[in-house]
């Protein structure tokens, strides 16, 4: 067996790694007027240490920001406003207050993890709550009364959201129709792909692209009926886009590259979406080319040209979310779990900050709460990154408290801190602490009188709260260190069986289109979340990350089946018939197999192949994949003996 495309290095290279997108430069001007703007007014009235506070109010919003559609974000900012408003408020009545302030804090901790369960949304919400409780806790030692201090906060809050949503009337529907531009070029990048690995790298955006349109789209639509039929036509155009993907995922998994004439279409049409323009009419396919994949492209770009007509789909009530959320957190322990160790990691740092001789040991508690958020990944990956960020974050604010840098230099600066923190938020964890440190810094430097204590105490701090989490949240946390990555690849098989039951059979009605189109989307968006888990566990020099390494080839070679499973359903009804019900039956019984032995810890018993000429490449990459779960050539040992080396019982991981 072949290594795997993906090689991996030493886990701290992945981990400083930063990942390949664009700046977004929108969210960096925002932050920057965000935060500078009430620092630039304040100081031209005589009063800069007034803008400070209120530069921290703009903060919720500025560590919140997230692209998506302005319906969207205006729920996202908004939660977080108020639940750092509540947070930084329940700080503020508590702060001085050791015998209140401890045991608030711990609450607003365990609350913050409970409420994580409940989405994106109230994730970004909650960890707000917790680090604006924990900020208020410190204003006492300003010296100004708590109405003064909250009211300041709520101006720089409310200035925030209105930079933020401002733009809102003249580009409402900007984003979508750019998240579905993008879907066409990368379909059109795929297709233009010259080798192996560029077209799987390119598959593997293109599917990213597709999770992304969706999600904005889905969210997008609102009860305004004339905003809404906006987002329908392009959810309709985005929908039209499904059978040229299939289409175009089945020729590159053959190894073939589309004519010069297609791509172009693809790019015309991305241009068309942003534009708001009617599409072109499509390319014909060529009298002399029978192939069936050829003919299924082609077949795509007519569907393109003439979009889809799907119906409205109702809104989820907030009592439903309410409801569902309530019942994620009595099915199962995990979430109980995570709050759990984030409460004990809180009252341990708590406790070590009363008894810490620097001033502003807030900051202990605020690192421990951050690296410990529920799902934002590594444990072991946050922490480090925290600590080397806030080392280089601290040198940076200790440059700058040198030169003696005062008044209009320190607005300047600010902007600049809050536009690299913007950066940061979407390339690298260790790049946004970089920038938040030296912002913080300044602002609490304005705020009150001191400045070397203040970078001192910031880097001692949140080292001894890198220390907190390594050692209780992670290195002596029951369970923390073990692999439990497989339970969530086997879940993997079985969506890509689902996919085989419906991307196998010939479709004769609308319905079925659609079945097998959210089959098709559910089997590649879980392998692409199932890349990003790995990724995030694959940084720890511990068996979990170990176990992730054995375990890519596996991955990879579950993706190629999936796109031989969609070069067939492709060539379904055009010429050649469906498989037989008894070798679409092999096929899943084999990755039922797989997902079996996955969670049982065995090596995968050998399964019947279907002999079916269709179906050989279908089957050779189910067979290299059995190969790659036995581990015959991995670069240790087999992931499934990492299991039982490390997990001693057989449970599902």
């Amino acid at each position: 067996m072949s290594r795997p495309d993906f090689a991996a290095p030493h886990w701290l290279v992945q981990l400083l790694r930063p990942k390949q997108v664009p700046v977004p430069w929108n969210m960096v001007i925002r932050a920057a007027i965000s935060l500078a703007t009430p620092l630039a007014v304040a100081y031209a009235l005589g009063d800069i240490a007034v803008g400070a506070l209120m530069s921290t109010g703009a903060l919720p919003v500025v560590l919140s920001e997230a692209a998506g559609t302005y319906r969207y974000r205006a729920r996202r900012l908004g939660g977080s406003t108020v639940a750092a408003a509540g947070g930084y408020l329940i700080g503020l009545l508590t702060g001085g207050m050791p015998a209140w302030s401890v045991p608030a804090v711990v609450l607003v901790a365990a609350v913050s993890a409970l409420i994580s369960a409940a989405g994106s949304n109230a994730s970004v919400a909650a960890l707000q709550m917790f680090v604006f409780c924990v900020l208020g806790t410190a204003q006492h030692a300003t010296g100004l009364r708590v109405e003064v201090l909250f009211g300041y906060f709520c101006v720089g809050a409310v200035w925030a959201l209105l930079v933020a949503l401002v733009t809102w009337t003249v580009r409402a529907t900007s984003p979508e129709r750019s998240a579905v531009a993008q879907v066409y070029i990368e379909l059109a990048a795929m297709l233009s792909a010259t080798d192996e690995p560029t077209s799987r790298v390119a598959r593997h955006q293109l599917t990213t692209a597709m999770s992304t349109a969706y999600d904005r789209l889905l969210i997008a639509r609102s009860w305004l009926s004339g905003r809404d039929a906006t987002y329908r036509r392009l959810l309709n155009r985005l929908s039209a886009a499904t059978p040229a993907v299939e289409a175009a995922v089945a020729m590159v998994n053959a190894g073939r590259r589309a004519p010069d004439e297609v791509i172009d279409y693809l790019t015309g049409v991305a241009a068309s979406v942003l534009a708001a323009q009617p599409l072109a009419a499509p390319p014909e396919l060529p009298e002399q080319d029978p192939d069936p994949l050829s003919a299924a492209l082609y077949t795509g770009l007519k569907r393109i040209e003439q979009g889809d007509d799907r119906q409205r789909r109702e809104p989820v009530s907030p009592l439903r979310r309410v409801r569902q959320w309530a019942g994620s957190l009595i099915s199962g322990p995990l979430t109980w779990l995570v709050a759990l160790r984030l409460t004990v990691c809180v009252a341990v740092a708590e406790v070590v900050a009363l008894l810490v001789p620097f001033e502003r040991s807030y900051w202990i508690t605020l690192t421990v709460g951050v690296v410990l958020k529920p799902d934002f990944g590594s444990v072991f990956g946050r922490a480090v990154l925290r600590g080397l960020g806030t080392v280089a974050g601290v040198g940076i604010g200790a440059v700058v408290l040198a030169v003696g840098a005062r008044g209009w230099v320190l607005v300047v600066l600010i902007a600049a801190f809050a536009g690299g923190a913007a950066v940061g938020k979407v390339r690298n964890y260790g790049m946004l602490g970089t920038f938040v440190t030296p912002l913080i810094i300044l602002q609490m430097d304005l705020a009150r009188t001191g400045s070397w204590p203040v970078v001192l105490a910031r880097l001692v701090d949140t080292v001894t709260g890198c220390l907190i989490v390594l050692v209780i949240g992670y290195l002596l946390w029951p369970g923390s260190r073990r692999p439990q990555v497989g339970g969530r690849l086997a879940d993997s098989f079985d969506e890509v069986a689902s996919y085989v039951r419906a991307a196998m059979v010939r479709t004769s009605t609308n319905e079925a289109r659609l079945a097998r189109s959210r089959a098709r989307r559910a089997a590649y968006r879980a392998l692409a979340d199932l890349r990003t888990a790995f990724q995030q566990v694959i940084v720890e020099p511990s068996p979990a990350g170990r176990q992730a390494v054995a375990w890519w080839p596996v991955i990879a070679g579950l993706e190629r089946v999936t796109d031989a499973v969609t070069e067939v359903g492709v060539t379904i009804g055009r010429g050649t018939p469906s498989p037989s019900p008894a070798d679409i039956e092999l096929v899943t019984a084999a990755l039922a197999e797989l997902a079996t032995a996955v969670r049982e810890q065995r090596d995968p018993d050998s399964m019947p192949m279907p002999d079916n000429p269709r179906l050989a490449g279908v089957a050779d990459q189910l067979g290299s994949t059995f190969d790659a779960v036995r581990g015959p050539d991995l670069v240790e040992q087999s992931p499934l003996r990492l299991m039982r080396r490390f997990l001693p019982y057989h449970r599902r991981t």
